[in-house]
């Protein structure tokens, strides 16, 4: 009698939700683990009643054995921002927010105004420096640039003299 005529639908489940609840490196040892213990015939049990795939578990399999954790880089996926595709257009939108900045009337913070909008920012950058309006973000991606780069997309107060 082999350890896999004892699994029981119950610690199928188990298996399954406890995978589900792990992330990348021991989500990968756990299911390695799970499949050395199950013994011979253990990873085609994985693979068809547990739903689990080959390529993880072999993964997480080497990483047992080297004891070396294999890094996903998560992070190097995904859409690239928009300075990547136009290396020059944080520089741009300084120079066009620039002229039209000034800091905080009542000199409390050091944030940064500006009278333009986002989607004036999109409009100068068409026609002061050349881009086209395809390869340009959005006006949306342009505020939250300049956000980033320290200017709050606010009307300008001008400062209101005390009264005695």
């Amino acid at each position: 009698m082999t350890i896999l005529e004892n699994v029981t639908l119950d610690l199928e489940n188990l298996f399954i939700e406890t995978a589900n609840i792990l992330k990348g490196h021991q989500r990968r040892l756990f299911m390695a683990r799970t499949v050395n213990t199950l013994g011979h015939g253990g990873l085609k049990f994985a693979r068809e009643q547990l739903g689990w795939d080959k390529n993880i578990i072999w993964k997480g399999q080497k990483e047992l054995k080297t004891g070396i954790e294999c890094l996903d880089a998560v992070n190097l996926r995904g859409r690239k921002s928009a300075e990547t595709h136009l290396p020059n257009l944080l520089a741009d939108i300084k120079e066009t927010v620039d002229s039209q900045s000034q800091t905080d009337a009542t000199f409390e913070t050091e944030r940064l105004y500006t009278r333009l909008s986002a989607e004036e920012v999109r409009r100068q950058l068409v026609k002061q420096k050349g881009y086209s309006e395809k390869e340009l973000p959005t006006a949306k991606t342009i505020g939250i640039k300049l956000n980033k780069m320290g200017y709050h997309l606010k009307s300008v107060v001008k400062s209101k003299p005390k009264k005695n």
